[in-house]
């Protein structure tokens, strides 16, 4: 069934005309040529992403031959998504405060921010500060002033009760060590049972122990992460970018992972949805990709969004030179934790 649905795409893919014009701002979709222009840029500015040109019998017309798709290798994956996902924030009330305008369709695809596990720790920390109080005697919420001015009291007295405490421990800890060292005359000296070879017996004893020791000290140091070879291809259906996933195991097998298990490095929200498994165009075997659907409209959302920004603070508006850049930006709120390249800082905001 999959075999056939992909022929049936590829099908659909080939009969579709090739975009001829430019419809980067109208529309957020690229030409075949505009997806060259901006692969380009992405090359140039990270070096990390290559071109390729695939098997021979599967390239496309529409793209210069050694420029079919867009490759990056073992880009590492340290945690999975599931540990991320309990902080992670998705902006819903943002639509309601403006009204809720444009299309349903794309509040699906959008997550806007998710936070560190240091910035979850000062969040949980502030929440257990604003929900607890301390109160006086009389059941009153003690001020910042006055529980400092407390504090200080008690401390003072503390210190007082301190001092009377040292004096009386003084005077007994000399006693004491007086008592420990006519206990120590009552020992022999260890230096008459010295015998050379008991330091030779107990290295001899204890050496594999302590290699034992060292070799899972040195393993436990060392991080075991997946990696994940990336691609990105032009759709000629969608007329947009699509990203497609291979990941490896963190057991140093290099063994690929399958279905199910690349799933857990996608946000659950969009694992078997957004994100399906399905055959790459160009490289052999079942990958994790991006259904392109929505990429036009919300590519049209953030460009939008750039240009209104930079033409109030009269700058240029974007050019189809950055478009992967921020269609990276945008992709990597769906995989967080697999940690691509996409240098250029782009401010990608979804907000209609």
């Amino acid at each position: 069934m999959p075999s056939l649905l992909s022929n049936l795409k590829s099908a659909r893919e080939y009969l579709t005309p090739t975009l001829k014009s430019s419809a980067f701002l109208t529309r957020g979709v690229l030409t075949p040529e505009e997806f060259v222009k901006a692969g380009d840029e992405l090359v140039y500015k990270c070096p990390t992403w290559t071109w390729e040109g695939g098997d021979p019998s599967k390239r496309k017309a529409h793209l210069p031959p050694d420029k079919q798709f867009l490759m990056t290798r073992n880009v590492p994956c340290t945690e999975r998504v599931s540990s991320l996902e309990n902080v992670v924030a998705v902006s819903h009330s943002e639509g309601a405060a403006d009204g809720g305008g444009g299309d349903d369709d794309d509040g699906d695809w959008l997550v806007s921010q998710v936070l560190s596990a240091e910035e979850k720790k000062k969040h949980d920390e502030k929440e257990l500060e604003d929900e607890f109080d301390i109160l006086d005697d009389e059941g009153e919420v003690v001020a910042e002033m006055k529980l400092a001015a407390m504090t200080l009291g008690g401390d003072d007295a503390a210190g007082d009760e301190a001092g009377k405490e040292s004096n009386t421990k003084s005077d007994a800890d000399v006693a004491a060590a007086t008592d420990d060292a006519d206990d120590d005359d009552e020992y022999a000296d260890m230096d008459d049972f010295e015998d050379d070879d008991i330091m030779e017996d107990e290295a001899a004893v204890t050496s594999p122990a302590v290699a034992a020791d060292a070799t899972t000290s040195t393993n436990d140091d060392i991080l075991k992460v997946r990696t994940y070879d990336l691609s990105i291809t032009y759709d000629k259906y969608y007329q947009t970018p699509r990203i497609w996933l291979m990941g490896y195991a963190d057991d140093g097998s290099s063994r690929p992972l399958t279905g199910d298990e690349m799933m857990q490095d996608v946000i659950s929200d969009y694992a078997h949805r957004t994100v399906t498994i399905e055959n790459h165009p160009h490289v052999h075997g079942p990958h994790a990709s991006i259904h392109p659907c929505q990429h036009g409209a919300v590519m049209k959302t953030i460009v939008r969004n750039l240009t209104k920004d930079q033409a109030e603070e009269e700058e240029s508006g974007p050019t189809v030179e950055v478009y992967l850049f921020i269609f990276l930006k945008f992709v990597s709120s769906m995989i967080p934790t697999i940690s691509y390249d996409f240098t250029m800082d782009v401010s990608a905001s979804t907000k209609k």
